[in-house]
């Protein structure tokens, strides 16, 4: 598989890293997660090289490679994330690395692996995903920020519009976790507050992103869709200040919860957005200075 259809740089030589984890075993409502990684790269294929709200090619500048997808043979659900956890373990730390899901229960351990000394997980999502367990497992895709703030990381959630009352009760007593709630998004005072907030961050922070936390009239294709959520301008302006945030030591991100649909549409948009992440990333940490790799873009067709 490929990005933007380009070569693989060798992992060595890679500014960004792209894991495929397409991972499906405990999905709720609608199934097909497991094709979501392959559906976002393929979608990437029919986006331009320029990125327009930075106003640069960022494959000129930054090497990406898609590496193998995590291989799905474990016999349980705690075999496959303990080899999730091995895998992203083993790759190097100095690069960015995006993983493309599947269900989001494989974001603990990738956190667990690539930011070990703590922080702060940056959550876009409808649900808040604080479940000790859900049928019967803690590994479901319903538990994944219970099992991070259990380990000690502090959780900023954004868009969140559906969760449990034992999940709201968790969030109002606890002074790890800090919620904004979708609809409350639209008050100007709370939106800034936002924006403020995500400026000001320092230290190790992971970004989630489940893809519905979007309105599911831009985005129908998730696993368990709900009602309102963000505008595509929202995410964007929230991708921007964070990632622009030179004080944030981005540890990686993940994109989940896609379920590929026959029009196309919601795969274009988390591909559309894979791409600004690494432009809003690349740019704030100078990649736009490096000289051009040659090796990335080929001759394009006018």
């Amino acid at each position: 598989m490929k990005y933007l259809d380009l070569p693989n740089a060798s992992v060595e030589s890679a500014d960004v890293l792209i894991l495929p984890v397409p991972y499906e075993r405990t999905v709720t409502y609608q199934g097909g997660t497991s094709q979501g990684p392959a559906a976002i790269l393929d979608a990437s294929s029919q986006l331009e090289f320029y990125e327009e709200e930075m106003g640069w090619c960022p494959s000129r500048h930054l090497k990406s490679t898609v590496l193998p997808s995590v291989a799905l043979a474990a016999a349980t659900e705690a075999e496959f994330h303990q080899q999730l956890f091995q895998t992203v373990e083993k790759l190097p730390r100095e690069n960015l690395l995006i993983a493309l899901g599947g269900e989001h229960s494989i974001t603990p351990e990738m956190v667990y692996a690539r930011m070990p000394e703590g922080g702060t997980i940056v959550q876009i999502d409808a649900h808040a995903d604080l479940r000790p367990s859900y049928q019967g497992s803690v590994y479901n895709h319903a538990c994944p920020m219970y099992r991070l703030w259990q380990k000690g990381y502090s959780l900023l959630q954004i868009g969140i519009r559906s969760l449990h009352e034992r999940e709201a009760e968790l969030i109002k007593q606890e002074s790890r976790i800090t919620s904004y709630f979708d609809r409350l998004l639209l008050q100007p005072e709370i939106w800034h507050e936002l924006l403020e907030r995500l400026a000001s961050l320092q230290g190790p922070v992971w970004l989630t992103i489940d893809l519905d936390g979007f309105d599911p009239g831009l985005i129908s294709g998730v696993g368990t869709p709900q009602p309102g959520g963000l505008t595509w301008h929202q995410g964007v302006t929230i991708l921007q200040t964070l990632l622009s945030n030179r004080a944030v030591e981005l540890a990686g991100m993940d994109m989940v919860e896609l379920v590929p649909e026959a029009n196309r549409v919601s795969d274009m948009l988390a591909a559309k957005l894979l791409q600004k992440s690494i432009s809003f990333w690349g740019m704030a940490r100078g990649f736009n200075q490096h000289p051009e790799t040659g090796s990335q873009i080929g001759v394009v067709d006018e």
